[in-house]
């Protein structure tokens, strides 16, 4: 395919125009939110296998993905609340649940 100059320079504007927006302050914090969601999906298929299912049939996978949930908040959880332990890995910002374990009353 012959591209011609102004599908590179089309391109290029909209290159360009991406990474101004990338830059403002609304982008990043929408990012923000996608990034911990994507964080979260690596760990679960990288420390807990869920991209092989074990399982055939929706219900069952649905299964085996909420226990994998739960194993996960359940590691996170013991993570947090052994202070005293050093992590094996770095630290990974605060989540949702561990935000929500907090402000419960010990």
């Amino acid at each position: 395919m012959n591209r011609g100059r102004s599908d590179l320079t089309s391109s290029q504007e909209i290159q360009t125009q991406n990474r101004a927006e990338q830059r403002t302050v609304v982008w990043r914090r929408r990012y923000a939110i996608r990034a911990g969601c994507e964080a979260t999906v690596s760990e679960t298929v990288h420390a807990h296998g869920l991209r092989n299912c074990r399982y055939r049939g929706m219900a069952r996978t649905h299964v085996q993905h909420v226990l994998t949930a739960a194993g996960t908040n359940i590691i996170r959880l013991a993570e947090y609340l052994s202070p005293g332990i050093p992590s094996s890995h770095r630290p990974r910002p605060r989540s949702r649940f561990q935000t929500l374990c907090r402000s419960l009353p010990t």
